[in-house]
């Protein structure tokens, strides 16, 4: 049988690539992608040329049994999504889950994703901490809020831009104004910001400058 490898690209600065990374990349027989046109740039830069086939959230279920065959018949597949880690907030689960149980050997190899980066430089506790990607949109949203109220872990979310706003002040509606926060934009870019002090503060900082690239907020837990 093949492996399937699970390979983080850059989230920001196209040199926090592996070596390893990119190999596997040049020598996979298949390169699987979130978005082909945004991996074809990333392929590009490091003249891999590379067979890249889409692979994302819409599709996922329909060819995932026909990429489980094509390893069991020996291939090595590479799988990236448009920046991170595949499966963190990313495409990737399912198909790494329908590999596994079919006996594939499945490798994530360690690099990129903006959550780590964002926790350490937030300034608060990162011994212990919970992910929580995005939250919904609406459908559930007030419950997972009210659910996080007495969470003391050091909390992790990642956001959009344009929804920055609303959230801080909801996580000031629930968490309350005094907590602690980071707000982590742009991480390993050239303008990468982080923008620390309690969520009133950042709710003030960021209805007066408008928020711009890819968020993650950092908020403290509950240790009252």
């Amino acid at each position: 049988m093949g492996t399937l490898y699970i390979i983080p690209t850059p989230v920001g600065n196209m040199e926090d690539i592996t070596l390893r990374a990119i190999r596997i990349l040049k020598e996979a027989d298949l390169v699987l992608a979130e978005d082909t046109r945004t991996s074809g740039i990333l392929l590009k830069h490091f003249d891999i040329q590379n067979h890249l086939v889409s692979h994302h959230k819409f599709n996922e279920h329909g060819t995932s049994a026909g990429i489980v065959e094509r390893l069991k018949a020996g291939q090595n597949i590479a799988l990236i999504s448009d920046a991170g880690t595949p499966g963190i907030s990313d495409p990737g689960f399912f198909l790494t889950r329908e590999a596994a149980k079919a006996g594939i050997e499945v490798t994530c190899l360690p690099g990129a994703t903006a959550f780590v980066p964002a926790l350490v430089m937030s300034g608060l506790p990162c011994d212990r901490f919970t992910f929580e990607g995005f939250l919904p949109q609406k459908k559930g949203r007030q419950t997972k809020l009210t659910a996080l109220v007495e969470e003391k872990r050091t909390m992790v979310f990642y956001e959009s831009p344009y929804r920055l706003l609303k959230t801080l002040q909801q996580f000031a509606e629930f968490f309350g104004a005094e907590r602690q926060a980071c707000v982590c934009r742009e991480i390993s870019k050239v303008h990468e910001e982080a923008v620390r002090g309690t969520l009133a503060e950042l709710v003030a900082h960021f209805t007066e400058k408008e928020p711009k690239g890819e968020i993650v907020v950092v908020v403290a837990g509950n240790n009252i």
